[in-house]
């Protein structure tokens, strides 16, 4: 495959030619970040593991050079620091048992600017070797600008696409914000429960974050079990892990449906329903 960059790197855990590695991938993820695979598309990852039938590619899209540091690697430069960030990620691969794993070189600021088109390019080229049903991205309500670019240059990317080369689920995922607040008609509720022991150490491999100055170790199971027990008020729970979803598969299916109203839809859904839970009790509460 041709990238646009020549620092593109493209990992192969167990040594597939290129072409024969892209075509078996089912469920691809795109991430902004190196972790950020782990974090919000563990369901693919999970989905994949060890299966005959399934494997799990991945994409990150910027170069690991703006990480926060502390700790050992409170010293090292921007360069150090990305190259450690692209070996964890090689790390993660092959204990999850990725596919492939593509490494672009993007920087942040590229991403969210004048990048955006070359990136759509290179995610584009990846999702036509793929081909895969379903795609994790992240959500559009995200806090992260540098996440939120990448969701929408994904969306872009597979909207540039014959309709029957698109993948035929896109879920946009949990990272810095979670998806609690969306109805629950709006939320996909993806089941990540079993094989703990390989959520953690998909987190863990990331020391250069964790021991850095952010446990995301320990905040992303501890998300997991939360969403898994407060996503039913009634009932006991049914998983014992969850990651939260927005459907975005609206997105990739229409072009004319506008990326902005259809956010516009969730929030007004989420402004709606707590409205009318405060007018019913308050009503219901009303003394005679």
């Amino acid at each position: 495959m041709i990238f646009q960059s020549p620092e593109t790197k493209i990992f192969v855990p167990d040594g597939l030619s290129d072409d024969e590695a892209f075509s078996r991938i089912t469920h691809l993820g795109i991430g902004a970040h190196q972790d950020d695979l782990e974090i919000m598309a563990f369901h693919g990852i999970l989905d994949c593991f060890a299966s005959p039938d399934l494997r799990f590619g991945g994409v990150t899209c910027t170069d690991g050079r703006g990480s926060p540091r502390d700790d050992i690697y409170r010293t090292f430069t921007d360069e150090e620091m990305a190259a450690v960030r692209r070996r964890e990620q090689e790390k993660a691969a092959v204990i999850g048992e990725y596919g492939v794993l593509v490494q672009l070189p993007y920087p942040s600021a590229a991403v969210k600017g004048d990048g955006r088109t070359a990136l759509r390019t290179d995610l584009a080229a990846v999702l036509s070797a793929c081909r895969p049903g379903i795609l994790y991205t992240h959500n559009l309500a995200d806090k992260h600008d540098t996440h939120v670019a990448v969701g929408l240059t994904a969306l872009e990317a597979v909207r540039s696409l014959a309709p029957s080369d698109r993948p035929r689920a896109v879920y946009g995922c949990e990272v810095w914000r979670g998806l609690d607040w969306l109805s629950d008609e709006d939320k996909v509720a993806l089941d990540v429960d079993g094989h703990p022991g390989l959520g953690a150490a998909l987190i863990g491999v990331y020391d250069s974050q964790v021991a850095g100055g952010k446990r995301y170790d320990l905040a992303t199971i501890g998300r997991r079990t939360a969403n898994a027990t407060y996503f039913q008020t009634h009932a006991v729970d049914a998983s014992g892990q969850m990651i939260f979803a927005m459907d975005l598969t609206p997105l990739a299916e229409d072009d004319a449906l506008d990326i902005a109203v259809f956010m516009e839809r969730h929030i007004e859904n989420f402004r709606a329903d707590v409205v009318k839970r405060i007018r019913r009790l308050t009503t219901t509460g009303k003394p005679e």
